[in-house]
């Protein structure tokens, strides 16, 4: 990636800021760990809004491994350029998703960038692309408190707010509980902490079984002051749809925990009105 001008950086500085002007409210998704279901979370969160009538984009930041193109069924898409700046992939008539997933070749090849490489692939992605008029840009972001989340929240003006996925057990919690201290720091509201895979019902006996404990992320909450938006159970569905590129909210929306999504997404919008 070539360095930039003074004069350069500082028209890139104009065309983000006034990109993001146009864009209602921005959100970062962040987590303490991997493995705890974030992507899948903002990728359901952004198709939900979306079918809901809202204007949505996605980005994702996750550099190294950039999830979002699979899940959501563009992996095979590419980016093409246009005068005035990047075209997003459209995904509906009212979603567009940008992701490093959808630059490459070959999806195998690893990205081995540093922390300046990375973070200017970021702001290119904020400034450059044409997101147009937008109710909700939700941010993906790769786990931890590292370059791509703090890039992210550094460079968007006036960032709307972030939500913490966690899993329930104290491993998972130790690390949520750092997330939401990042976005304190950074001067980030905090929209709320998401219990994922909490429970599993099995399919023949309709049991109850709390693979990883339950309840932690709603106690975490409660002792930080950050609200709860909800409990999402674990579902071998949605892992059937996140790899089939069909989103479990739209998808299955028939069934309870898609039903239980909604009303994490309606928490979201009710924040954003009042908020």
């Amino acid at each position: 990636m070539q360095k930039i001008t003074e004069q350069e950086r500082a028209e890139q500085d104009r065309r983000l800021s006034e990109r993001m002007s146009r864009i209602k409210n921005k959100i970062i998704v962040i987590s303490g760990k991997g493995g705890v279901g974030k992507t899948t979370v903002a990728v359901n969160l952004t198709y939900g809004l979306a079918i809901k009538g809202y204007k949505v984009g996605i980005l994702d930041v996750d550099i190294h491994g950039p999830n979002i193109a699979k899940m959501l069924g563009i992996e095979n898409v590419r980016l093409i350029g246009a005068a005035f700046g990047i075209e997003p992939v459209m995904v509906l008539p009212n979603l567009k998703a940008i992701s490093m997933a959808l630059l490459s070749e070959n999806q195998d090849r690893p990205i081995i960038w540093r922390g300046p490489l990375k973070m200017n692939m970021i702001k290119q992605f904020l400034s450059d692309v044409n997101w147009g008029e937008l109710d909700y840009l939700i941010i993906d972001s790769p786990p931890g408190t590292g370059d791509e989340p703090l890039s992210a929240c550094q460079l968007i003006p006036d960032i709307s707010g972030a939500i913490v996925v966690t899993t329930p057990q104290d491993v998972a919690l130790l690390d949520s509980r750092k997330s939401v201290l990042f976005a304190e720091t950074l001067k980030v509201p905090l929209i709320g902490i998401i219990e994922n895979m909490a429970g599993f019902v099995c399919p023949y006996c309709k049991a109850r079984i709390d693979l990883f404990k339950i309840g932690g992320g709603e106690k975490a909450a409660n002792e930080l002051g950050v609200p709860f938006l909800g409990r999402i159970p674990i579902e071998p569905e949605i892992v059937e749809s996140g790899d089939k590129g069909k989103p479990y909210v739209h998808f299955r929306n028939k069934t309870e925990t898609a039903k239980i999504i909604v009303e994490i997404i309606n928490k979201v919008i009710a924040y954003q009105k009042h908020g």
